[in-house]
């Protein structure tokens, strides 16, 4: 059985499986949107790679991590939009 570790995604506790991307724990909360465009259009990860962006977020208060580049750690606080 994998192992699993437990975040905070916008002050909401969560457990997610070890080795996921936090982009992928962000999709399992729910949530669909990671931030907002300066236009204010929603944005989420687009790529999985690393190379649009769009999954920006911040991580432990470290802003515009790209979310889908990073594995979750226990403890982990993200904070999105």
């Amino acid at each position: 059985m994998s192992e699993e570790f437990s975040i905070q995604i916008n002050g909401k506790r969560l457990r997610v499986p070890s080795g996921v991307s936090v982009a992928a724990a962000i999709f399992l909360s729910g949530q669909t949107a990671f931030r907002t465009s300066v236009t204010g259009e929603p944005r989420a990860a687009l790529c999985g790679m690393g190379i649009c962006f769009e999954c920006r977020v911040t991580i432990d208060g470290s802003r515009n991590c790209r979310s889908c580049q990073m594995a979750v750690r226990d403890g982990m606080v993200i904070e999105t939009l």
